[in-house]
């Protein structure tokens, strides 16, 4: 008996008991930084000398794990296994797949806040943040497994009467590679694995160089599960060696890509290109990020308005492609808006993330604090600062919440993705222009918008033109198979995760006629 969906509900850390048992599981994670972790081929842990130094980013000297790092042999290897295995685990049935993440995700689900307590210690995620992470992968293994369960026996279509009997059914397509990224390093790796896995695909995965250790703690959860040896291969790695490699192998069939505007476009070119003994167009599904607008009419609860840009901008550490990092607010209200959002903003709260009472945790690794810094002074040049604006790399990677004043549109602030917490605001002289102003990008992500005028809010509906438009809340916590996520333009393939139609990026229709 396969139950209703429901998404998996995140810790109440207002409970004196759940923050006690969070704060045992991050002294259990503690006890465990600095081992280990080879690479997982066919089932066989392969360790090698080069390896990934996994760091704490809010404390440099504390390595969380040294993860053994893929070379072009170890990843063609594991295409050669992969394969093999495809063609046992293709005939294994839907309800067979299903099975194995229904019962990983009562795994993590058990073990949810050790999950968690790495995510604090190996991506600087807070305690919320870290929780909500890891509730996104459970739901991920539960909505993809019942979304199998749904498609196992196709599509209806007619047939004539007496003359013949039609079947339109899906099959999987191959092997492929999941490409994932640090900022959701076990929900969006979780998801982009077990997507095209469920479906009967088998995967090589390469996740993010800074965040290796979640993905190798979900591969022993896969594995207790029951997946079979060889049906994801564990291959961490450099882009640049292995990465390349295998987008333009002529054995991939598909690439499940999470990550920047730049490498994204490189991956879609070269899996575009067929290379010699490949005999099909590999399927790319890429999400590449956004820029990302609150709009604030006049009509608004300026107090709603204030919360949501707050949250979606500056919720952990404005780490998110769907982060707030422009605010576009009405003439009228702009002023209280933004005094009210830079006061708050002053008595946010930054620090280590183990520590329950920081609101704020540090940058991703040395290059995106300095990346930071770079578009800070930029806007020191642009517009007016009203809070933030310091960093220290010191001993961790922080940046204080930074809020920018009267940028014009085309200001680089307001056009080009930062990836922290900064986040600028631009006046609007009507909803039209406020409209206008949102749309003015290459990305197509997520919105939001504040406003108590049903007319605006039909006509933001039509006209504000991102994959994920929220209405009088934050523009961040798409949940699955509430809110199926996934953007337009530059911001990606709009393969909706979480959504009914994912899975069939990573299968291909079939239709039988049976003439009588």
């Amino acid at each position: 008996m396969v139950w209703d969906y429901k998404h998996e509900p995140f810790t109440d850390f207002s409970d004196l008991n759940n923050r006690q048992a969070f704060e045992k599981a991050l002294g259990h994670v503690k006890s465990q930084l600095g081992q280990e972790y080879p690479l997982i081929i066919g089932g066989e842990r392969i360790t090698t000398e080069d390896k990934i130094f996994s760091e704490n980013p809010a404390n440099k000297k504390e390595v969380v794990g040294y993860v053994s790092k893929a070379t072009k042999e170890h990843a063609e290897s594991a295409m050669k296994k992969a394969w093999e295995v495809f063609e046992t685990w293709k005939k294994w049935s839907a309800e067979a797949r299903a099975n194995v993440l229904f019962r990983s995700a009562a795994i993590v689900r058990r073990r949810k806040h050790e999950f968690s307590a790495y995510l604090v210690y190996e991506a600087g995620k807070p305690w919320k943040e870290a929780d909500a992470d890891t509730a996104e992968a459970i739901d991920f293994l539960e909505y993809y497994g019942r979304q199998m369960l749904r498609l196992k026996d196709g599509m209806p279509i007619h047939s004539r009467e007496k003359v013949e009997n039609n079947t339109f059914t899906y099959i999987p397509l191959g092997v492929g590679v999941t490409i994932s990224p640090w900022n959701f390093a076990f929900a969006i790796m979780a998801g982009t694995t077990v997507g095209p896995m469920v479906c009967g695909n088998t995967v090589l995965l390469k996740p993010a160089s800074t965040t290796p250790v979640i993905a190798y703690k979900f591969m022993e959860a896969l594995e207790e599960g029951g997946m079979p040896a060889g049906v994801v291969n564990f291959i961490p790695g450099s882009g640049a060696e292995i990465g390349d490699y295998l987008v333009e192998h002529p054995k991939t069939r598909f690439v499940n890509f999470t990550g920047s505007k730049e490498v994204g476009i490189s991956i879609y070119e070269k899996a575009a290109k067929v290379q010699p003994g490949q005999i099909w167009l590999k399927r790319c599904s890429i999400e590449m990020g956004g820029k990302d607008t609150i709009i604030v009419d006049k009509e608004a609860d300026v107090n709603v308005a204030v919360d949501s840009i707050i949250y979606s901008a500056f919720g952990f550490s404005g780490q998110k492609c769907s982060a707030c990092s422009r605010a576009v607010v009405h003439k009228e209200l702009y002023d209280e808006v933004l005094e009210k959002t830079a006061a708050k903003t002053k008595e946010l709260t930054v620090g280590t993330p183990q520590d329950f009472n920081n609101f704020m945790g540090p940058l991703n690794d040395q290059a995106a604090h300095d990346k930071v810094m770079k578009y800070i002074d930029i806007g020191k040049s642009e517009g007016r600062l009203m809070a933030g604006g310091e960093g220290n790399a010191a001993d961790g990677y922080f940046v204080r919440p930074t809020v920018f004043a009267d940028l014009s549109p085309d200001a680089r602030l307001m056009q080009e993705e930062i990836f922290g917490p900064v986040v600028a605001f631009s006046k609007a002289q009507s909803f039209q222009e406020a409209l206008d102003i949102a749309n003015n990008t290459e990305y197509g992500l997520t919105g939001a918008v504040i406003s108590n005028n049903r007319a605006h809010l039909e006509k933001a509906r039509e006209e504000f033109h991102v994959g994920n438009l929220y209405f009088n809340r934050g523009c961040t916590a798409a949940i699955v198979g509430y809110q199926p996520f996934g953007g337009f333009n530059m911001s990606g393939t709009d393969s909706k995760a979480g959504g009914p139609d994912y899975l069939l990026m990573f299968m291909q229709p079939k239709t039988v006629t049976d003439q009588f």
